[in-house]
């Protein structure tokens, strides 16, 4: 179980009142859940900088720089490969079947010039994109 720093403080300072009542290292471990080197280690921490060396230290690396904007946005994993997640499958899937069924070219750039042309088209479809993207249910 990973604790959160907020817990893990909470944890420290809860053994810093142990160990200033006069319990002893090994008890205090017990009680808190942790290994008597831990309690050791607290012990000579707030025996040098009291109950403030066992406090939280701010945060390591560069402070989040986000603006209101930003976090109101949240990021959501998707599958490394999920096609039917992603609406470009679906169009390609489209121009495959119906307007590249038969197409049989016998040079690269011809089978390139017709995916153009078909994407062309497919832009003049707005409401079939937006199909497309209704599609994958991610809005």
């Amino acid at each position: 179980m990973k604790l959160d720093r907020v817990k893990l403080e909470r944890r420290r300072l809860q053994a810093a009142r142990l160990l200033q009542q006069g319990v002893p290292e090994a008890e205090v471990a017990r009680r808190v859940g942790v290994h008597r080197q831990s309690v050791n280690r607290w012990a000579r921490q707030l025996a040098q900088g009291g109950r403030q060396a066992l406090k939280r230290a701010p945060r390591a690396g560069r402070p989040p720089q986000l603006s209101a904007a930003d976090r109101r946005l949240t990021l959501e994993w998707l599958p490394g490969y999920a096609p039917e997640l992603n609406p470009v499958e679906h169009i390609w899937g489209y121009l495959k079947e119906h307007e590249l069924p038969n197409l049989c070219p016998r040079q690269r750039w011809e089978l390139s010039a017709a995916a153009r042309a078909a994407w062309r088209r497919m832009r003049r479809r707005p409401t079939w994109v937006m199909a497309f993207w209704k599609k994958v249910e991610l809005f």
